[in-house]
């Protein structure tokens, strides 16, 4: 896994502030977005599509966003082209986030994810190093949808 990181948030909820510290102690470099850098509340929307437009233009290697339900964050950062964001609330998913759609940022809920699931979800993540093959073409027909005018 490439190691530059965006993690933005709405709001400073324990999860988010746990995946920065969790992932820097790793040795990943952590760019901090919304309300972890601000350390006030920012429109959930902003911060998605900040952390969304590091990531499609290759400023970050992936991304993590969270929100009160990770549900608008997740939605918000799909707008942005080549942005593959999954809402994840357990590590299970996350890893098939990784594994099967080759999901490039990772969307989590505020209200849900604890420190410790924050830290399971993100080791899953992580531990997919390439996708499975079997999903390729599949994958390869959401990279089309990107590179085509609406």
């Amino acid at each position: 896994m490439r190691r530059r990181v965006v993690i933005g948030s709405d709001d400073k909820y324990p999860a988010a502030v746990e995946a920065a510290k969790y992932l820097a102690s790793r040795g990943f470099e952590v760019v901090e977005k919304g309300a972890l850098r601000s350390g006030k509340v920012e429109p959930w929307p902003d911060v998605a599509l900040e952390a969304g437009k590091m990531v499609a233009e290759g400023e970050a290697d992936w991304g993590i966003v969270v929100c009160y339900t990770g549900t608008g964050v997740s939605i918000a950062a799909n707008k942005v082209k080549g942005v593959r964001a999954a809402l994840c609330l357990d590590a299970q998913t996350a890893r098939g986030a990784r594994l099967w759609n080759d999901a490039n940022i990772l969307a989590m809920s505020g209200r849900l994810t604890t420190p410790d699931v924050a830290r399971e979800i993100i080791d899953a993540w992580l531990s997919v190093e390439k996708i499975d093959e079997s999903e390729r073409e599949n994958i390869e027909k959401l990279k089309k949808v990107d590179s085509q005018p609406l």
